[in-house]
């Protein structure tokens, strides 16, 4: 793995802890290593889920799977745009590490010039695959051919971006059955299935049972649509869930949810056809673009609750590999959540970090060209830096402002000042 890495000394004093240290061996009255399975939405806002307390939102499966694990509702992606925010996912690195910063290459570059970065990378399949496992990828794979990342099995096979450019049947809106059927052939082998279905994600096409119960009169039809798009990826969360219940998978089977990024449904009057939603959304350093509710599920390991610590989707790839008996990579900075998860204490962490990419890359080898933001929450406190230095800092309040309108920069310059160090020091490394 190419890249700097010296930002390691300052993220464990700001954690408190030695996160990146190695994972130990399996407990001895664990039998075999767990499953595990990853399930992402796409382009979802935080709010927008009925545990998260949506009041017209239906996703009661996703609700059960919340009443049955560890959720934390304060979690946050590093970057929210969706290619950088799923090679952290897979591979527990920040962007300006694992270098997949912006969705797309400079003008002239071919996609295939960014395949080298995930191929380098600490990637779980990869990782887990060292240790026995069999691992399938379905929906989005930005990275060329799925073995790329180390997985043993797929559905990305080209040189494009994800199943977009695919011919149906598509993934979670057409079908389930790819994965169906890699957990039967693999049942009695340790695997790692990675479900990350364009959904709720454009197009917003819901079956017309979902749409009926959302387009009433007074609200506007896009948000209808987008309403049971959410319940509609709810529906398939559950379908996969339910074939673990039905091969007697639960109990040795770590499920993990997140969502790639935010999202704000734009009206029709909004007249908004872009990829990336309303303002404050998806590309945006904004909570309802990077904040996400992470949800961790392994019975007999963690405890079902919610807990208040800030986690960051850093995080996933580590403690994954924890509980899988792997080693954890030391250029890995994220925190191991399975103590907290199981209701051992809170995390020794301070603040959360990230920083927001062009869609398009400058130059695959200078990726500060392309940062627009840079942000830090500290407790209940939000920093955010823009590049662009016609605009002034945005500090928020997030305990009595949660959805960022009274901007206090002006107000409290001394906390502007503290939380920009952090900023700087978090950044220093790059």
């Amino acid at each position: 793995m190419s890249g700097p890495l010296s930002r390691r000394g300052f993220l464990e004093l700001a954690t408190l802890t030695g996160a990146g240290a190695l994972a130990g061996a399996l407990p001895a009255a664990q039998k075999r290593r767990p499953n595990v399975v990853m399930m992402i939405g796409d382009d979802q806002g935080w709010t927008d889920f009925g545990f998260m307390g949506h009041k017209v939102i239906r996703t009661p499966r996703l609700d059960r799977l919340a009443a049955e694990s560890a959720v934390f509702p304060h979690g946050y992606v590093p970057c929210s745009l969706c290619r950088a925010s799923l090679a952290t996912l897979l591979t527990g690195l920040y962007p300006y590490q694992h270098r997949i910063c912006c969705n797309d290459p400079p003008a002239g570059v071919d996609r295939t010039a960014m395949h080298p970065f995930i191929k380098s990378a600490p990637a779980l399949p990869r990782l887990l695959g060292r240790a026995g496992y069999r691992s399938l990828q379905t929906g989005k794979f930005w990275e060329g051919h799925y073995s790329n990342a180390g997985f043993t099995d797929g559905e990305t096979t080209n040189k494009d971006r994800h199943i977009a450019s695919r011919p149906h049947p598509q993934i979670g809106r057409d079908t389930l059955q790819p994965i169906h059927d890699f957990i039967d052939k693999h049942r009695d082998t340790p695997f790692f299935v990675w479900y990350a279905p364009m959904m709720p994600h454009y197009p917003h096409n819901p079956p017309e049972r979902l749409l009926k119960h959302y387009a009433v009169k007074g609200r506007d039809l896009n948000v209808a649509k987008y309403y049971a798009m959410c319940e509609w990826f709810d529906e398939t969360c559950g379908r996969v869930l339910d074939h673990l219940d039905r091969r007697k998978l639960r109990d040795n089977t770590l499920v993990v949810f997140a969502i790639d990024n935010g999202w704000v449904q734009p009206t029709v009057a909004d007249k908004n056809k872009g990829p990336f939603g309303g303002p404050r959304g998806k590309f945006s350093p904004y909570e309802m673009g990077i904040r996400t509710p992470l949800l961790i599920r392994w019975p007999g390991h963690t405890k079902p609750g919610r807990y208040g610590d800030l986690v960051t989707t850093v995080d996933v790839a580590p403690t994954v590999l924890r509980a899988c008996g792997v080693e954890v990579p030391r250029q890995l900075t994220g925190l191991n959540l399975l103590d907290a998860a199981a209701g051992k204490g809170r995390l020794k962490r301070t603040a959360v970090f990230g920083d927001i990419y062009r869609h398009a890359a400058r130059d695959l080898n200078r990726h500060r060209l392309d940062v627009t933001y840079r942000w830090v929450r500290a407790g209940d406190w939000k920093l955010i830096l823009p590049a662009d230095p016609k605009r002034g800092p945005e500090l928020y309040n997030l305990a009595r402002d949660p959805h960022e309108k009274n901007n206090l920069a002006k107000a409290q310059p001394d906390r502007v000042k503290q939380l920009t160090k952090l900023i700087e020091e978090w950044w220093a490394g790059q």
